[in-house]
């Protein structure tokens, strides 16, 4: 029997060139991920923010600073923003005070406004998406309503107010009304271009797998056509918010768009700024809340 040749290192091998490691030489080592440290996360979070905040925060206080200087004299008819500021403090200030009545802060009248608008968005969503998927799926449907549909959306949304207040004779349901009128068709617009579009290939598998409408609907319409959906759901949503402005200075009651044509009336034209300020930031956020939806719903492959 061979006995084992220690190695010059002491590493034992056998006669026949066969390594022999000593009992207890081998040690495993685990190997651990080092993540990103406190200075690399610093890092990225300066980068994003030159790259995404810095941009617009300059041309922001270019702008401001370019419209300081045109309106800053006296025969200015615009105050400048620092005097816009001082006029309207107590609006910044105090965005929820209740004085009774019509007289309530700004954050009052948007609350009112935002209420109307997620009435009547909700109602377009609902009727939007349906007529959309009967106008893409069905080609008799198409060619019955489609005409129609281009002929209606033509016309200007202030135009069917006078028709909703001598229908409801209410400003409330008349401004709801509008707002439907005005967001419901271009949901049912790029709803039936995205149902259209559908690949032939999955309606083959959906043939294949035997599925029924109610399935087909659910696991291949709706997932294949959410990208159109939701584009038409973020034009909706920002026309509903112009429409409801509109339709509130003529129906009067709380709301942004009656603040802004009471303060007209009153010569407030600080106030006026103020309003269409957060009317912006307001329609803003909206279609941003609309379009991470529609990133979470289509995982990333809507607009």
């Amino acid at each position: 029997m061979s006995q084992p040749i220690l190695s010059p290192i002491g590493i034992k091998t056998s006669a026949a060139g066969v390594v022999q490691l000593p009992k207890g030489a081998a040690t495993v080592v685990p190997l651990k991920r080092q993540g990103p440290t406190a200075a690399e996360r610093l890092g990225r979070v300066g980068r994003y923010l030159a790259e995404n905040l810095l941009p617009p925060l300059v041309t922001l206080v270019v702008l401001l600073a370019l419209w300081e200087v045109l309106c800053s004299g006296a025969g200015s008819a615009l105050p400048p923003p620092s005097q816009v500021v001082t006029d309207t403090w107590e609006l910044i200030a105090s965005p929820f005070y209740m004085n009774g009545g019509n007289d309530v802060g700004l954050g009052w009248q948007i609350w009112a406004s935002l209420q109307r608008v997620a009435m009547g968005y909700s109602i377009a969503v609902v009727v939007g998406i349906s007529l959309g998927v009967l106008v893409g799926q069905s080609q008799l449907a198409m060619k019955g309503l489609d005409p129609i549909f281009q002929v209606l959306r033509t016309v200007p949304p202030l135009a069917w107010l006078p028709l909703s207040l001598a229908a409801f004779q209410d400003g409330q349901p008349s401004a709801i009304f509008v707002i439907f009128i005005t967001a419901v068709w271009p949901i049912i617009i790029n709803t039936a271009v995205g149902v259209r579009n559908i690949p032939q290939d999955y309606r083959n598998v959906a043939k294949v797998l035997r599925l029924n409408g109610l399935e087909f609907f659910l696991k291949v319409m709706i997932p294949a056509a959410a990208p159109y959906i939701f584009t038409g759901l973020r034009i909706g949503v920002g026309l509903s918010w112009l429409a409801i402005v509109a339709a509130e200075m003529l129906i009067g009651g709380v709301g942004i768009g009656f603040f802004i044509w009471d303060a007209w009336n009153s010569s407030l034209i600080s106030d006026i700024i103020l309003a269409l300020v957060y009317v912006g930031i307001v329609g803003f956020v909206l279609d941003r809340i609309v379009a991470a939806i529609g990133k979470a719903v289509t995982r990333g492959t809507s607009a």
